[in-house]
């Protein structure tokens, strides 16, 4: 790649632009492969929360390769990682960093200096999160929210782009302590992990029984993720589907007189204003992520269960009868209609370019509101170099 200054480069087209980041989530994920077999919905997911500069609660079985992956897409990413391991007794300053005595050996003067504890990374594997106390949970609250963390009335700001991606075994539940509401809130997924298939199971048998060692290639690094988490906050909403979200997430809430019966029926509290916000922000980075220019109403409905599940609680009635939160998302998208088009809506809607099937073409207009990027993602299998941000 050019090293040339931000006002000397090239500027490209936004379908070109459209095109190498979809070209980068297929080399993200050619890499991850190499080490990950299957597991595709998983990785489509994290992929997305990335870009959509969030984080992401894991929920797997042991042995599922939650762990293997999360540090595998560090790899290909080319960003610094740290595992925190959450035991019972694993105290606040374990995570955040703490303070020590240091003394100057000419003049014999002490001192305090701050040493950083793990969480200054870019992604931070925040394994079996639920296994410690919640007084040491509370200790991610403030890195995930505001990107920083205090310690002896100072704060340290954290290196961008940051990641918290923690990990919680659904089966063995003696002796854990349960993420409170608020702090599963500010995951913006919650990713369910199921079992490889028979052909995927045999495969991975197959890969790890052996000597051969596969090494990841890094495809992006710091500033390449920035660029484009700044992308996805320029693909366009139309006003349509961000009504549709709002519904959708409005309809979770039994106390609201627009949900439907059986939400009044199974589900004790809904969720709150977070989930349309991280509806539109996910659905955004999928649609740029998959070579399109605009969010679609399969984005929002293919993102809203990791976005929902986390955040929306059933009653006895739905224990009682083996209904789970699934089941209750999957009859929301049902019963949830698209708003219908204003008139106002279906005019802007139809001067926007519709995006090609195959992706996006060298001929094709501009898409509203997506701004020419100072440069590309990398090729295949070479270190990215820092990309400087988009000019708006």
């Amino acid at each position: 790649m050019s090293t040339a200054t931000p006002s000397a480069t090239p500027q490209i087209s936004p379908e070109e632009t459209v095109r190498r980041v979809a070209q980068a989530r297929e080399m993200l994920l050619h890499e991850v492969h190499k080490v990950i077999i299957g597991q595709d919905e998983m990785l489509e997911q994290m992929l997305i929360c990335i870009f959509a500069r969030g984080h992401c609660l894991t929920i797997g079985v042991p042995g599922l390769a939650k762990t293997l992956t999360v540090s595998t897409l560090a790899q290909a990413l080319h960003m610094k990682f740290s595992r925190i391991q959450f035991t019972p007794d694993l105290m606040p300053s374990d995570i955040t960093g703490t303070e020590i005595i240091d003394q100057d050996l000419a003049t014999g003067k002490r001192s305090f200096r701050f040493v950083k504890g793990p969480i200054f990374a870019n992604i931070v594997l925040a394994d079996e999160i639920n296994r410690t106390p919640p007084k040491t949970q509370a200790a991610l609250l403030q890195a995930m929210q505001e990107y920083e963390v205090t310690s002896a009335g100072q704060t340290y700001k954290l290196e961008l782009p940051f990641f918290v991606m923690a990990t919680q075994n659904p089966i063995e539940q003696e002796g854990t302590y349960p993420l409170p509401e608020a702090q599963l809130d500010r995951f913006m997924l919650s990713i369910h992990i199921g079992y490889p298939t028979r052909a995927e199971e045999r495969e991975i048998v197959m890969a790890t029984t052996q000597a051969v060692r596969k090494e990841i290639q890094p495809v992006l690094q710091g500033r390449d993720v920035l660029w484009v988490q700044q992308l996805v906050r320029q693909v366009p909403a139309s006003q349509h589907m961000v009504d549709y979200a709002v519904d959708l997430v409005r309809a979770t809430r039994p106390k609201e007189p627009p949900s439907p019966d059986f939400v009044k029926k199974w589900l004790a509290w809904g969720a709150g204003p977070r989930a349309a916000q991280n509806l539109i922000l996910t659905a955004k980075a999928r649609a740029i992520l998959h070579g399109r220019f605009a969010v679609t109403a399969d984005d929002i409905r293919a993102v809203a269960y990791p976005v929902l599940r986390h955040r929306m609680f059933t009653n006895f009635n739905a224990d009682a009868e083996g209904v789970d939160v699934d089941q209750v998302i999957e009859k929301l998208l049902a019963t949830v209609p698209e708003p219908s088009y204003g008139e106002a809506v279906a005019t802007r809607s139809a001067r926007m370019p519709a995006p090609s099937p195959d992706g996006p073409t060298a001929g094709r207009g501009a898409a509203p509101g997506l701004a020419r990027p100072a440069a590309p993602p990398p090729s295949p299998g070479q270190p990215a170099r820092p990309t400087p941000p988009p000019s708006r």
